[in-house]
């Protein structure tokens, strides 16, 4: 993951530029609802939006993509967004955080995505005083549920007001951690067999994508537990008593997923520990093997060398017996060493000694 993605040195603030292979979304997706009634659209046109919103209701936007420079500036002049936030919309590798500009408070959280391998999406989120305004880098996300109680009118979520919906949307992104913390948990039990027992290339391959998964996770929710801990400290009149109660749940999640994920770091450095002694006993083993053989061949080697001499006067090579007694005599050494390296146990069985 790229985390290095800023504006050219020496750029104004406040100057907004797409990011890189952006998506230009044509339209915005809008809820509007009441306790009694919720009114589903796509918009194209964020004057229709300032129509929509002279009725009474919550508002939330949700923008999937930030190619389309045009309509975000529409809405930061139609909602009176600060021009600074929405510099950090567009510069989506900011650390998870929460701001206050008095008409509406600005919050940065990352969304986790691991279909094929670990990624994170920056949503960056406007409360005010009857809106909700959500911008995701790419269309997909986790927040179905909370569309689907919007619609069915299940919960209490469309009886509060804004600020509840912003509690719900950060509550849902936090705990979309924890199924990828279910399959870490899965998976690294897996590898510490794997480890132990046949330790390859593509366990160690294994073992780094783990620990880069949980180094994102970390980066994405240690500031975020900072960011929800300040909404639920400071005082601002966007958010009630019944919001702020409901993210001291959201913040004891923050800390969970810290735990959990802190926890596995460690199983997963152990796992190296283990997999660099399980690869280097594999080579000890292999090392004693042949250690072995080469033992039992130096007294032999000593004995053909000696009988492989041409000296004239040596009895034994004129003798009959001579070539079958020196054979008998190489065995019975090597019977001999092999019988005396398995009482010590360097051959794998009991050590005797």
């Amino acid at each position: 993951m790229e985390w290095n993605n800023h504006t050219p040195p020496g750029t104004p603030p406040s100057t907004l530029i797409a990011p890189d292979e952006a998506h230009v979304p044509e339209s915005f997706h809008v809820f509007r609802y009441t306790a009694d009634a919720v009114e589903e659209t796509e918009l194209d046109d964020v004057a229709k939006l300032a129509d929509l919103r002279k009725r009474e209701g919550v508002t939330w936007v949700n923008f999937d993509g930030l190619g389309n420079l045009e309509m975000v500036r529409a809405l930061g002049a139609l909602l009176d967004l600060h021009p600074l936030a929405l510099e950090d919309v567009l510069h989506t590798r900011q650390r998870p955080k929460a701001d206050d500009y008095e008409s509406n408070i600005f919050v940065v959280l990352r969304m986790l995505h691991f279909e094929n391998g670990v990624e994170t999406e920056q949503v960056s989120m406007f409360l005010g005083s009857d809106y909700v305004v959500t911008f995701q880098e790419h269309p997909g996300d986790c927040l179905d549920p909370i569309r689907e109680r919007l619609r069915k009118g299940t919960g209490q979520l469309r009886r509060q007001g804004a600020d509840f919906l912003m509690y719900a949307i950060i509550d849902t992104i936090i705990d979309n951690y924890f199924p990828f913390l279910e399959q870490v948990g899965e998976v690294v039990e897996e590898l510490e067999d794997e480890v132990v027992e046949n330790p390859t290339r593509q366990t160690l391959g294994r073992v780094h994508e783990i620990k880069r998964g949980l180094l994102d996770v970390r980066r994405s929710i240690w500031p975020l537990r900072d960011a929800v801990n300040t909404l639920i400290r400071d005082e601002s009149a966007l958010l009630g008593k019944t919001a702020r109660t409901y993210l001291r749940d959201c913040y004891d999640h923050t800390i969970h997923v810290l735990d959990v994920v802190e926890t596995y770091r460690e199983l997963a450095g152990g796992l190296m520990d283990v997999y660099l002694s399980s690869v280097s006993n594999k080579m000890n083993e292999v090392m004693k093997v042949l250690t072995i053989i080469a033992t039992i061949f130096i007294p032999l080697t000593f004995i053909a060398g000696v009988y492989g001499m041409n000296f004239e006067k040596m009895p034994e090579l004129r003798s009959a017996w001579g070539y079958p007694v020196v054979w008998i005599v190489m065995v019975v050494v090597a019977v001999i060493m092999l019988v005396n390296f398995r009482r010590k146990g360097w051959l794998g069985g009991d050590k005797r000694e």
